[in-house]
């Protein structure tokens, strides 16, 4: 059992904040000698002095500086939980998970989930990074709410979200760089391709590989930046979403293939979620606001 009420908590904190007794009864509404009593209380369940009168100012103690910066906190998480369960009344989910393809753009996504988090500032926010197939099993095992994904899914709602536009790139010192004339499908059969790993854990045989080429090397990675950092290396080559290279193409670690044909590519994302009577407010708000983002891009 407390010895302390949170109450009187809140009564030592308004001597401080006001500055004096007289002070703080006029600040909350309350009698001089209830928070008297109730600073009394505090000082007499645990044997130490809070406050010091020095003419007519009322100043903390060493021992009432350690306890109010406590005190501090036990209100504001006080003040915390009320919040929660008055988002909860409202039927306010108190999480929010999320599914995301690594090649989204990632400005994006950080902008609306700050939009969503001002809007939302007690939601907390789970991101899921996925590859491919990843994003849709998520949402399909119920890991996640909403899913942004290349493969729209057979079951729910899937609507288009944006084009990926993707670029064949390779070290500026491979050799598919080096050949002086249009590379053909054959030239980049005849090397290295690095090639993203699908996320997804069911069954291989269920597993995409869209962009591969049947090269005669391939070597295949779980993450879109392990791709980035191999080609830079000049380990390879790969077709790679331009927005998740703009910095390696600018300051020349990657160079984009002289392609014959097949030169533009770009991946459709689909924006998905199972019911939309289900979702509470705040995955709402983040599905207009990825919309109006994307709309804007």
């Amino acid at each position: 059992m407390l010895k302390i009420t949170l109450e009187q908590w809140r009564m030592f904190h308004a001597v401080v904040e006001f500055g004096g007794f007289n002070q703080a009864s006029q600040g909350v509404y309350k009698s001089q000698s209830s928070i008297h009593n109730a600073v009394g209380k505090i000082e007499e369940s645990l044997g130490i002095k809070l406050f010091l009168i020095e003419g007519r100012k009322t100043v903390l103690t060493q021992a009432g500086e350690l306890m109010l910066r406590r005190a501090n906190y036990l209100l504001e998480e006080a003040k915390k939980i009320e919040a929660v369960g008055l988002m909860l009344s409202k039927g306010i989910e108190s999480k929010l998970k999320i599914a995301v393809d690594e090649i989204f753009p990632r400005s994006l996504l950080y902008q609306v989930l700050e939009i969503v988090s001002i809007e939302f500032p007690f939601l907390q926010i789970e991101l899921l990074e996925s590859v491919l197939s990843g994003s849709n099993e998520l949402l399909q095992q119920g890991d996640v709410e909403i899913a942004i994904s290349p493969i729209s899914l057979g079951s729910g709602f899937s609507e288009s979200l944006c084009h990926i536009p993707f670029i064949a790139v390779a070290s500026p010192e491979h050799p598919l760089n080096k050949l002086d004339r249009k590379l053909t499908l054959e030239d980049l059969k005849c090397y290295r391709q690095i090639v993203v790993r699908d996320s997804v854990q069911g069954d291989s045989k269920d597993k995409a590989s869209e962009g591969w080429l049947e090269a005669n090397q391939r070597w295949t990675v779980s993450h879109m930046q392990s791709s980035i950092d191999m080609i830079c290396k000049g380990l390879g080559f790969a077709w790679l979403p331009s927005n998740l290279i703009e910095a390696q193409l600018n300051n020349g670690l990657l160079k984009p293939l002289q392609l014959k044909e097949n030169t533009k590519r770009s991946t459709q994302l689909y924006l998905t979620f199972k019911d939309g009577d289900c979702l509470g407010p705040a995955a709402r708000s983040f599905l207009g606001e990825v919309r109006l983002q994307c709309m804007n891009a």
